[in-house]
C-alpha cells in the first residue's frame, strides 16, 4: 500500500514539473526550429519566458532567416527586440535586399528600423521607385502672370543616407522652391508655358536631394495653368490706395477751410460787436460835451443834418444800383 502511495506522489510530483517545464519551454516550437536546422538552446527560450518574451516572436523570423541562407543569431534578434525593433521586419527587409543583389548589413537595418522609419519599405522603394505628386505650386512671372504648376518626383531610396536623411516633405519643399525661382526669373509667362522643361532643367541642377533620403531620378512637371493677373490686380489696388489717399487730403483741406471761414466770421461779428460798442460811447461823448458846453445846440443840429442826407445818400445809391446792372441809365 505504501509502495502505491509512493507511486502516485511520484507521478504527480513528475506531472507538475512537466507542466512547469512546458509553460516555460514552447516544445512544440523548439522542435519545429531543430527541424529547420537552427538550434536554440532550451536555455534561452526559459530565459525568454522569464524576460517576457515570446519565443515565436524570434525564433520564427530566425528560422526564416536561416532559410534565406543569413547568418544571424538569437542573441542578435533579442538585442533589437528589447531595444523596441520589429524583428521581423528587418529579416524581410534583408531577405528582399539579398534577392535584389543590395548591400546591407544586419545592424544598418536595425539602426534603420530603430530610427522610426520601414526598412522594407525603404528597401522596395531601392528597387522599385516611388513616384511623389507634388501639391499645386503658384508663382509669378515678371510680367506679373500667376502660374500654378505640379510636378511628379520621381525618387528611388538611398540605403546609406536613410539614417539622419530628411523624408519626402523636404523633398517637396525643394521643388516647390524651384518652381517658384524658374517661373520668377522668366521675363514672361509665355516662356514657361512654350518650355515646361524648363522648371525641371532648373529644379534638376539645383540639387535638391541632398542630405535627404532619396535620389531623385526625374522630375517631370504633370500641369500648368494660368492664374491670376497679380500685376494688374496690384495696379488697381495701388490705384485705388492713391484715390484713397488724395481724398482724404481733400478731405483735410475742406475741413480747414471751413475752420478757416468759421474764423473769419468770427472775427467779423468780434469787429462788429466793437462797432456797435463804439457806437453807443458816440451819445454819451455827445451828452458830455454839451453838458460842459464843448458842444452847441446848433453844432448839434447841424450834425444831425449831416448825418440824416448821408443816411439820404446812401439809400438813393443802394435804390439805383439794381437798375444800372441791367443797363439803365441812371435818372438825373
Amino acid at each position: 500500500m505504501d509502495g502505491i502511495l509512493w507511486i502516485g506522489l511520484v507521478v504527480l510530483v513528475a506531472f507538475i514539473l512537466l507542466c512547469v517545464f512546458l509553460n516555460f519551454v514552447p516544445l512544440g516550437l523548439w522542435i519545429s526550429a531543430l527541424s529547420s536546422g537552427v538550434h536554440v538552446p532550451v536555455t534561452t527560450l526559459m530565459g525568454m519566458k522569464i524576460r517576457r518574451i515570446q519565443p515565436k516572436r524570434l525564433v520564427l523570423p530566425l528560422i526564416k532567416a536561416n532559410k534565406a541562407g543569413l547568418n544571424l543569431t538569437i542573441s542578435k534578434l533579442e538585442t533589437h527586440f528589447l531595444a523596441g525593433g520589429n524583428v521581423d521586419r528587418v529579416i524581410n527587409a534583408l531577405i528582399a535586399a539579398q534577392r535584389a543583389n543590395i548591400e546591407m548589413a544586419f545592424e544598418k537595418a536595425c539602426a534603420i528600423d530603430l530610427a522610426g522609419r520601414d526598412v522594407f519599405e525603404a528597401v522596395q522603394m531601392s528597387v522599385t521607385p516611388k513616384v511623389i505628386e507634388t501639391p499645386v505650386v503658384a508663382a509669378i512671372a515678371k510680367d506679373g502672370i500667376e502660374l500654378r504648376a505640379k510636378a511628379r518626383v520621381t525618387v528611388r531610396t538611398n540605403i546609406e543616407r536613410l539614417v539622419g536623411g530628411s523624408g519626402e516633405e523636404t523633398v517637396i519643399a525643394r521643388v516647390g522652391e524651384g518652381i517658384v525661382t524658374t517661373v520668377g526669373s522668366s521675363e514672361t509667362h509665355k516662356q514657361v508655358l512654350e518650355n515646361p522643361d524648363l522648371i525641371s532643367r532648373t529644379v534638376l541642377s539645383k540639387g535638391l536631394d541632398a542630405g535627404t533620403a532619396f535620389e531623385i531620378l526625374s522630375i517631370d512637371i504633370a500641369d500648368v495653368d494660368v492664374g491670376r493677373n497679380i500685376g494688374a490686380q496690384l495696379q488697381m489696388d495701388q490705384a485705388e490706395a492713391d484715390r484713397r489717399i488724395a481724398q482724404a487730403k481733400a478731405e483735410e483741406r475742406r475741413a480747414m477751410a471751413v475752420a478757416h471761414e468759421q474764423e473769419m466770421k468770427a472775427s467779423v461779428q468780434e469787429m462788429r460787436a466793437k462797432v456797435v460798442e463804439a457806437e453807443a460811447e458816440v451819445p454819451k461823448a455827445m451828452a458830455a460835451a454839451l453838458r460842459e458846453g464843448k458842444l452847441g445846440a446848433l453844432d448839434y443840429y447841424q450834425l444831425q443834418n449831416t448825418i440824416a442826407d448821408t443816411t439820404m445818400r446812401d439809400s438813393i445809391a443802394k435804390a439805383s444800383a439794381p437798375q444800372q446792372s441791367n443797363g439803365a441809365e441812371p435818372r438825373k
